[in-house]
C-alpha cells in the first residue's frame, strides 16, 4: 500500500445531504495535510448527491472531489459500498483514510480495513501527524475512558473513524474545485435494504442542537429530571444526560452524551449534577461556553467549563428557569 501523503476523506449522504462530519473530517484533513505536504481527497457515495454542498466541501478545506452517485448507494449495503470504495482506495493510492464514527462508518471502515489489509482506530477523539515520520497519530479513549491512548499504524494503509463534532468546520478555503464522478462498479449483494427507518438517536438529535442541558448523578431520581426539561425549554434546547443517569434508567440512552453515548458541539452546554469523568468529558468539552452547577467544588467538571456554580442545582435550576421567564 502506498506511503504517499494523500489523505481519503471518507464522506457520508443521508437522504442527498452531505453529512456534516463529512465536513469536519475535510477541515481536519487540511490542517494535518499542512504537516505532511499532502492533498485532501473526498470520496461522497451516495444517491442524487447535493451538488452545491459538493461544490461546499472545497471552502472546508477539499483539494479534489470524487462523486460516487447510483441509486444502490441511496441506502447503506456494506456489499455495494465496500465493493466500490475499495477500488477508489486502490485507484488513489492514499496514506490515510478517514470516516465518521457514525452508524454508516461503524459498520463499514472495519469489513474495510480487512479487505485493504489496513491498521483502524475507531472513535478518535483526536488526531495529528508525527514530526519526522509523518505518520498519523490517532488519539481515542481506552480502558473505559479512564486514559487517552495515542495509537500508530506504521506498517500499513492508516485508517480511522472520528466521532462527529469532534472537529470544527473551517470555511475559509479557497481551493480550486476539481470535481471528478467515479464509474459505479455494480454486482449481487446477499443484502437487502426491506426499510429505511429513522433511530430514536435521530429523533432526540443531540449532535445538531446549539443549546443542551444535561442532568447526572446528582439529580438523584428519575422524576428530578423535571428541572433538567423545564430549564431546557426556556432555553429551547434539546436534553442530554450522563452515563450513570442513563445506567440508573431514569432517561433513555438517545440522550446520552460522551464516550459511549453522543459527542456534541453546542454553543451552549450546561450540566446539572453532573461529575464530569473523562468519558463524560470526551463528548462534550468542545462545547463553545460550559456551565457546570456542582455541589463538589472538586468536581471535574469545573476543569472544563467556562462557568462553574457551586451549589445545589435544585434551588439554581429553578431558578434559571424563573428568571428566562
Amino acid at each position: 500500500m502506498s506511503t504517499k501523503n494523500k489523505i481519503l476523506i471518507i464522506g457520508e449522504c443521508r437522504e442527498s445531504s452531505i453529512h456534516h462530519v463529512t465536513f469536519e473530517l475535510v477541515s481536519e484533513g487540511a490542517e494535518l495535510s499542512k504537516k505532511n505536504n499532502g492533498e485532501v481527497v473526498v470520496l461522497v457515495p451516495g444517491y442524487q448527491i447535493d451538488n452545491a454542498q459538493a461544490d461546499g466541501l472545497f471552502k472546508s478545506g477539499a483539494d479534489k472531489v470524487i462523486l460516487l452517485d447510483h441509486e444502490k448507494l441511496q441506502h447503506l449495503n456494506d456489499v455495494h459500498y465496500l465493493r466500490n470504495i475499495a477500488a477508489v482506495i486502490t485507484e488513489e493510492e492514499p496514506g490515510i483514510v478517514l470516516a465518521g464514527a457514525t452508524p454508516q462508518g461503524r459498520s463499514l471502515m472495519p469489513k474495510l480495513a480487512i479487505t485493504m489489509k489496513a491498521g483502524l482506530t475507531a472513535d478518535c477523539t483526536e488526531l495529528d501527524i508525527e514530526e519526522g515520520t509523518g505518520l498519523l497519530l490517532q488519539t481515542r479513549p481506552a480502558f473505559g475512558g479512564n486514559l487517552m491512548a495515542t495509537i500508530k499504524t506504521p506498517k500499513h494503509l492508516q485508517m480511522s473513524t472520528v466521532r462527529p463534532k469532534v472537529f470544527k468546520v473551517e470555511t475559509g478555503y479557497s481551493k480550486e474545485k476539481n470535481i471528478t464522478k467515479f464509474t459505479y462498479i455494480d454486482g449481487d449483494s446477499p443484502l437487502k435494504i426491506i426499510e429505511a427507518v429513522r433511530s430514536i438517536e435521530e429523533m432526540v438529535n443531540l449532535a445538531d442542537s446549539d443549546i443542551i442541558v444535561s442532568g447526572g448523578r446528582g439529580l438523584g431520581d428519575k422524576a428530578n429530571f423535571k428541572v433538567v426539561f423545564d430549564l431546557a425549554a426556556k432555553l429551547n434546547a434539546a436534553v442530554g444526560a450522563s452515563r450513570a443517569a442513563v445506567d440508573a434508567g431514569w432517561i433513555s440512552y438517545a440522550h446520552q452524551v460522551g464516550q459511549t453515548g453522543t459527542t456534541v458541539m453546542p454553543k451552549l452546554y450546561i450540566a446539572l449534577g453532573i461529575s464530569g469523568a473523562i468519558q463524560h468529558q470526551v463528548g462534550m468539552k468542545s462545547a463553545d461556553y460550559i456551565i457546570a452547577v456542582n455541589k463538589d467544588p472538586n468536581a471535574p467538571i469545573f476543569n472544563v467549563a467556562d462557568y462553574g456554580i457551586v451549589g445545589d442545582l435544585f434551588e439554581i435550576a429553578p431558578k434559571l428557569t424563573e428568571l428566562l421567564g
